[in-house]
């Protein structure tokens, strides 16, 4: 299962343990328990720090192919149902080295508020191996619960375990329940769960209050393609630069196939946001990571207020926040995110396997998402607001060619039906007749576009009525000092190339705007 590769750099990172790992795994019998039993064994023979035994946990492990960490004989709190291969494998692996003493890439004010939970946590995290938002959720919670011992998570493979899919009636991934409840599901990041846990106790956020950074040049909102290209060209320029995100990489972290960036042939979302972290890890740039900003007050000096509690100051901001699906807004949608209705093909597609599905949005993310969708269920409706499709050419002779993918143009989505807490059915209107039909499908996948975050800058800088960030050739905004690039912003064309050349215009224009008002700002700090 693992090759001799992967043993063999499982090799060279175990060398930097500094303590004894154990996997115990639950006693019993499954049919896939042999094939488990191999896979923990030969990570564990790649080093005399890892170890692998079988023992009876009733009552702590959920089943004989639940698995635990135990560092230096005492229990992590960190536990995996199931054969953590796929995506998921690299979580196992960080666990393993987390656990060992590799340091926690968690930012301070972040573990502040982990480290203050006194009630006891119980994470479960319902996962697709198949899915490439998963594991940040999970890698998340695993490195919480080595954080603080009030805390326990485990990674459960749905696939698996079908009858637990059943009885809580999951249809989408990743899908959070905390102490037996569900806590949050759909789209699940790790933000997203600090978040949570602030609602649940919002004194947490009270060992942050009054933490301040030292001023910064730059400080980039935003994690996405225009959000790095800027911090690297301020860094680039010696500056001091933070880069604030609430979810490094942004929408492109979800996006499988990229073939339109210069230069790169062919890849993939997550591949591309490897390489924008290790490009901006050769800069000295500071990181937050899983925190958005609640608040900016202008001035020479803008003060950010993160959602953590902590304070930077800075004497520019770069907002390149980017966008995120929208929605249809029709009766039916939020009420049945995870229970049938889905943002993410990749992800949530599985789920559906063998069943009807629709896709609502005819434009190049719509008929991708059929043509990913076609192989895996029984078969794809495509509806289209407009008369006809906005999509690509040759995406659209794709999917006219597959028996099982159907597209219906002029069609306006009226609601999205439910029984028993699951999709049924959807509901559409023919604009030209006006006629309303009823389709009974299992699933409704929503790519209609995108709206960009600019939320918090209601009241800082202008924004149009469709919330975009007024912007002029140089990326300036309505504030002197405050530079907005990429999606977020009125820049035509919302592609990768055009919001890396962006977010180095706006960089520039920044450096430029600190040169003519150094002056100003040093006697407004002293």
């Amino acid at each position: 299962m693992l090759t001799k590769e992967i043993l063999q750099a499982l090799k060279g990172y175990a060398e930097s343990m500094q303590k004894e790992v154990t996997f115990v795994l639950q006693t019993g019998e499954h049919s896939k328990r042999d094939e488990l039993v191999t896979f923990l064994s030969d990570i564990a023979g790649v080093s005399d720090n890892i170890k692998f035994e079988e023992r009876d946990t009733a009552g702590v492990l959920r089943s004989s192919l639940s698995f635990l960490l135990e560092a230096d004989s005492e229990d992590t709190g960190i536990r995996f149902s199931g054969i953590p291969g796929g995506h998921e494998f690299n979580s196992l692996v960080l666990a393993l080295l987390h656990a060992s003493g590799t340091a926690l890439k968690v930012d301070d004010s972040l573990k502040s508020i982990i480290k203050g939970v006194k009630e006891d946590l119980n994470f479960e995290v319902f996962i697709s191996l198949s899915c490439h938002n998963c594991p940040e959720v999970v890698q998340a919670l695993n490195q919480f619960a080595l954080i603080n011992p009030h805390i326990k998570t485990e990674m459960i493979d749905g696939g698996l375990y079908p009858n637990l899919i059943a009885e809580r009636e999951i249809q989408g991934v990743p899908s959070v329940y905390l102490n037996g409840e569900l806590f949050a599901n759909g789209k699940v990041e790790a933000g997203t769960i600090i978040e949570k846990l602030i609602e649940r106790d919002p004194a947490l956020k009270d060992a942050n209050k009054g933490q301040s950074m030292p001023l910064q040049d730059v400080t980039v909102i935003g994690g996405g393609p225009a959000g790095v290209s800027s911090a690297i060209y301020s860094a680039r320029k010696g500056l001091k630069v933070t880069l604030v995100a609430d979810r490094f990489g942004g929408q492109v972290k979800d996006t499988m196939g990229i073939e339109n960036l210069i230069s790169v042939s062919k890849t993939t979302g997550p591949e591309l946001v490897n390489n924008l972290l290790e490009h901006m890890n050769d800069y000295d740039i500071t990181l937050k990571e899983h925190v958005r900003v609640d608040n900016i007050e202008k001035g020479n000096i803008k003060t950010i207020t993160l959602s953590s509690g902590e304070q930077i100051t800075s004497r520019s901001v770069i907002v390149a926040t980017g966008a995120r699906w929208r929605e249809l807004g029709v009766p039916g949608e939020r009420e049945n995110v995870g229970n049938g209705v889905a943002y993410c093909p990749h992800c949530d597609g599985p789920f559906f396997k063998g069943k009807d599905v629709a896709v609502i949005g005819g434009g190049n993310s719509g008929i991708e998402a059929a043509l990913d969708l076609a192989g895996i269920v029984k078969s794809v409706t495509v509806f289209e607001f407009m008369p006809e499709l906005k999509a690509d050419q040759v995406l659209v002779k794709q999917a006219e060619k597959r028996d099982n993918v159907t597209i219906i143009r002029n069609a306006a989505t009226r609601q999205i039906v439910a029984e028993n807490g699951k999709v049924s059915a959807i509901e559409y209107q023919d604009r030209a007749t006006n006629e309303v039909h009823t389709l009974p499908l299992a699933g409704v996948f929503v790519q209609i576009g995108l709206v960009p975050n600019s939320q918090f800058l209601d009241g800082v800088i202008e924004l149009t009525k469709h919330g975009e960030v007024n912007i002029d050739e140089k990326c300036n905004t309505s504030e002197p000092g405050i530079y907005a690039a990429g999606d977020v912003t009125t820049v035509p064309y919302k592609q990768i190339v055009v919001s890396m050349g962006e977010g180095a215009k706006a960089s520039l224009a920044a450096f430029e705007y600190l040169l003519t008002h150094e002056t100003e700002q040093e006697a407004a700090t002293a």
